[in-house]
């Protein structure tokens, strides 16, 4: 099979039964969900490890406005 454009896909799904359709909503929404916890993940875990490779500095929103070029 090809590849679908959205348009195929919108009516593809149109044709579906409305309890299908709902069905694929949540699907959709719990597979983005769970996308997005994912890249949360994976956004922790580069910022332990900057933290463990001392890259990172503590300090105060003041400290950090300081620090940024006028």
């Amino acid at each position: 099979m090809g590849a679908v454009t959205f348009r195929e896909a919108l009516e593809l799904i149109e044709s579906l039964p409305e309890e299908d359709r709902r069905d694929l909503i949540d699907i959709v929404r719990r597979r983005l969900v769970e996308e997005r916890r994912a890249d949360i993940a994976k956004a922790i875990q580069a910022a332990r490890g900057e933290w463990a490779r001392g890259e990172v500095k503590g300090g105060t929103v003041d400290d950090l406005l300081r620090e940024l070029p006028e």
